[in-house]
């Protein structure tokens, strides 16, 4: 029965912190791991084809949000990495997610941002003077990404289930913001646990420094695995 992998948010400043942390896992131990801004900014592709050439599956974290033709063309590079999930920003249209998706091709999953779980209702409607609920945004946004023919969005887990019934129970749910019980939230201003994500629907969960800070980061990754995969473990059993 295949696991399903916490994506591990390599939040480091360079490739040598990446080579540290990844040296702690055992080297036959496939990985999901996403590549954000400061990493790719700071290193550039080779720190992705680093990670695809140790059989890692890679998450690359850009957000692209430009006009259709430049997206388009960035998607097009980015589709040479081998990459197998990348995204963009919702708020940058059907016409520019279309072009995302014509750019990276079939090969990898594409997502699109609706919005971030560091944002609350008053700084959305503050800041970006959208004056509805922050979760009637968000499902805005996602079934935009369906019409674009997107696979799915990244959002906080408790909208996954409005999410797929505006759109499909296949429309992917990414969700940042998770949390072990008991853990520091951070900045995250929406999170949930990897049981409570599973509960609700969500396809893939990112966990960032619950694992990366931890004090013994390979035993704080498994049991994150385990509590992701436990309940699901279960209902197969049954």
């Amino acid at each position: 029965m295949r696991e399903h992998r916490p994506v591990i948010a390599l939040d480091f400043p360079s490739f040598e912190a990446v080579k540290e942390f990844l040296s702690l896992f055992p080297a036959e131990e496939s990985l999901y791991l996403k590549v954000g801004m400061e990493l790719y900014y700071a290193e550039g592709p080779e720190v992705v084809r680093y990670l695809k050439s140790l059989g890692h599956s890679v998450f690359l974290d850009l957000k692209l949000h430009d006009i259709p033709n430049t997206v388009k063309s960035a998607m097009k590079v980015l589709s040479q990495l081998g990459v197998d999930m990348t995204n963009v920003h919702a708020a940058g249209g059907v016409e520019m997610m279309k072009a995302a998706r014509e750019g990276l091709g079939k090969e990898a999953k594409l997502i699109a941002v609706t919005q971030l779980t560091s944002t609350s209702e008053s700084q959305m409607q503050d800041f970006q003077n959208i004056q509805t609920s922050l979760q009637e945004s968000v499902i805005h946004y996602a079934k935009k990404t369906a019409e674009a023919g997107l696979d799915g969005v990244v959002c906080s887990a408790q909208e996954v289930q409005l999410i797929k019934q505006a759109t499909n129970p296949d429309f992917i749910c990414l969700t940042p913001g998770i949390r072990p019980a008991g853990a520091a939230v951070g900045d995250q201003k929406r999170v949930m646990t990897p049981a409570d994500a599973y509960q609700i629907g969500s396809d893939y969960i990112v966990v960032g420094r619950p694992i990366t800070q931890a004090e013994d980061p390979v035993a704080a990754y498994h049991a994150i695995k385990d509590e992701w995969n436990q309940d699901r473990n279960e209902r197969n059993r049954l």
